[in-house]
């Protein structure tokens, strides 16, 4: 009997397909590199992996409140209930006055200090702008006219741009104020303004070079003309300190930056002849102290 022939096209597909099975297989799963360093655990699922386990196993938690204190600041005003004395003017003035300059007078230079270098303002008159002519016709007494309106300088005894009385404020637009309200007097009085706004320093060198009897003006201008020999200081009676405040309580004595000057301007030019009693100060309007005070406040922190 006749052996039957191989099918060798048979086994050879069937090695065939073997053979892609199995290379497909090893496809899959990639070579192990022998030279391989392992670089450790992937740090993104490690922290994914971390938050995962910290995540609450229940819906409800229970929220803690934590209070802290916080510093707050508080600003306070003081305002003199009623007229004060000329000594508890002066008191105050000198506390200013050693605050703002970081002087310490020592007992006997405050003793050199008297309460007539304080003027007095008239309690049956306010202390309004419109006021201030007649609290200085006051101080002068009915003598005011030849104090004060004295048409022309005399040489020898009374200097050009020389004063008698100075005002003192803030800023232009309060010294105008202030000077308009000088009408009554300075419709007989020559009067002067010094300050910057709208008012060229030249221009007021020119008018200072005549007799002038009040004059009205900020602490940075008045340093400067004095500074520049216009304006003179050798007649002055009456130095006259506006204490009128803005919002944030402050006056010519505290007004940040225009305090500094006027400090200045004032222990330089003008403290000497006040100890000397050559001349009298009109703190003029409320007198206020600002102070602060810190307060501590608790807040929820959640």
């Amino acid at each position: 009997m006749a052996k039957p022939k191989p099918n060798f096209s048979k086994q050879n597909h069937n090695s065939k397909k073997k053979f892609k099975k199995k290379m497909k297989k090893t496809s899959s799963t990639p070579k192990q590199n022998p030279n391989r360093i392992p670089l450790g655990i992937n740090k993104h699922q490690k922290v994914k992996k971390k938050v995962d386990d910290e995540k609450p196993t229940t819906t409800t938690t229970a929220t803690t409140t934590k209070t802290k204190k916080v510093e707050k600041e508080e600003v306070s005003f003081i305002v003199s209930s009623g007229p004060l004395s000329a000594s508890q003017q002066l008191s105050f003035f000198l506390n200013q006055f050693q605050s703002g300059t970081g002087l310490k007078l020592s007992s006997l230079e405050l003793e050199s200090y008297k309460d007539s270098c304080i003027l007095k303002l008239s309690d049956s008159l306010g202390q309004d702008a419109g006021d201030l002519s007649e609290h200085i016709k006051s101080a002068f007494g009915s003598s005011w006219k030849e104090e004060l309106c004295e048409p022309k300088f005399v040489d020898g005894k009374i200097d050009p741009g020389s004063p008698a009385v100075l005002v003192i404020s803030t800023s232009a637009l309060r010294s105008l104020e202030l000077f308009r309200s000088l009408r009554p007097l300075t419709a007989e009085c020559r009067a002067a303004k010094l300050f910057a706004k709208h008012m060229k320093i030249e221009e007021q060198v020119s008018a200072l070079k005549s007799r002038v009897n009040i004059a009205s003006g900020t602490p940075s201008r008045i340093n400067k003309l004095i500074d520049m020999d216009a304006l003179r200081i050798s007649r002055l009676k009456l130095l006259v300190f506006d204490m009128h405040t803005d919002a944030k309580g402050y006056s010519l004595l505290s007004l940040p930056q225009v305090s500094d000057e006027f400090w200045e301007l004032y222990k330089t030019q003008f403290h000497h002849r006040l100890v000397q009693g050559n001349m009298r100060i009109c703190l003029y309007g409320p007198i206020t102290e600002r102070k602060k005070r810190k307060n501590a406040v608790t807040e929820d922190d959640n």
